[in-house]
């Protein structure tokens, strides 16, 4: 009897999305409070959030990558 694995990992690349989108969520609204509370401090806030982004999405897109791998490969 064979498993459906496809579907398990097609529900978890869905849950890596969904904790990246939250987490960049996050990472933006506490730059905007940062900002709106030290508005000096605004360019190297922006650049933090935008390097922080841009790990967080990597990590999404490598596990959404390897969940492709892992549906099409038998």
């Amino acid at each position: 009897m064979e498993l459906p694995l496809g579907g398990l990992i097609a529900i978890g690349a869905g849950l890596v999305t969904l904790g990246a989108a939250f987490g960049i969520g996050k990472i933006g609204a506490s730059a905007m409070d940062g900002i709106a509370r030290q508005p000096e401090a605004a360019n190297s806030i922006r650049g933090a959030m935008i390097i922080a982004c841009a790990l967080i999405e990597g990590v999404a897109f490598f596990c959404a990558v390897i969940a492709l791998i892992a549906i099409f490969v038998k």
